[in-house]
């Protein structure tokens, strides 16, 4: 299962928060057929087929594919000066 840093948690809950309902949730969806490249959005609702993550009180909507790449992955995040967020992938230790 991806596992979020205490970054990434904290960025998401942030970013959810911002959304009229209590469900919402950060959904990944592979943008590509092979699934090497990922999209993030805020969703109010999980689609069906989405796999819910849930850490440290932020919740992602992983798509089915983009579950199946990042099964045993860290998702981190960081937010610039600008404001823009930013988010990375990598392998668990």
């Amino acid at each position: 299962m991806l596992t979020l840093t205490e970054n990434a948690s904290t960025i998401v809950k942030t970013l959810t928060d911002q959304s009229p309902t209590e469900d919402a949730g950060l959904r990944i969806s592979s943008s590509n057929p092979d699934a090497t490249a990922f999209a993030a959005s805020v969703a109010e609702v999980p689609e069906p087929a989405d796999q819910v993550v849930e850490s440290g009180g932020a919740r992602l909507f992983l798509e089915q594919s983009a579950a199946v790449v990042l099964d045993d992955k860290v998702l981190d995040a960081q937010v610039d000066d600008q404001g823009a967020v930013s988010f990375a992938i990598g392998a668990l230790a």
